[in-house]
């Protein structure tokens, strides 16, 4: 790892612990509350995929000179943040128009953190957990897109474990880079 990349990584580690921590945030709201409306549950996934979106960016930029994979982080920020801005700009999209975007996004952001973990010169524990999230967020994606519209508590339920697993997995990424430049 060269100069560059431990700057890069010493300015930019927690914004993984923050998506790690509003995910946990949100994937207690969603088990905890399972009879939220659509119009809450929106929101809530509105306002955590616009921030999840713009530390992608944030991190995708910061890292042009310093990651090969800083491309695909970029353009998974900008997906998601544009995901975000329509869900709270159209509080009145249908629930099934909102697990098709929950599902897609989900399946582009493991496939996208999956070439990215694949392709980056981090930490192998890093990389098996990137691999791991990626492979966890097809999955939850796929079962969501397999979901009939009707059975929202579950689909409630899905999206609130997987962000409940995926926001400690996201801290524990962002100490053990933090642990690389220390």
């Amino acid at each position: 790892m060269n100069a560059a990349e431990k700057r890069f990584i010493a300015d930019y580690w927690w914004t993984l612990s923050l998506r790690g921590v509003i995910a946990i945030i949100f994937g207690i709201a969603a088990v905890f509350w399972p009879g939220l409306t659509i119009l809450t549950l929106l929101y809530l996934f509105g306002a955590y995929i616009l921030v999840a979106g713009i530390v992608d960016i944030v991190h995708g930029i910061g890292g042009i000179a310093t990651r090969t994979s800083w491309f695909l982080i970029l353009l998974l920020g900008a997906l998601e943040l544009g995901v975000g801005v329509y869900l709270l700009r159209h509080p009145g999209v249908t629930f099934a128009t909102l697990v098709l975007l929950i599902g897609f996004i989900l399946i582009i952001r493991g496939v996208l953190e999956g070439v990215a973990a694949l392709s980056d010169n981090s930490s192998s524990t890093n990389r098996v957990l990137m691999v791991f999230a990626s492979l966890l967020a097809i999955v939850a994606g796929i079962i969501l897109l397999f979901q009939p519209a009707r059975a929202g508590v579950a689909f409630v339920w899905v999206l609130g474990l997987y962000a409940l697993i995926i926001g400690p997995i996201m801290i524990a990424m962002s100490l053990d880079l933090k642990k690389m430049v220390e």
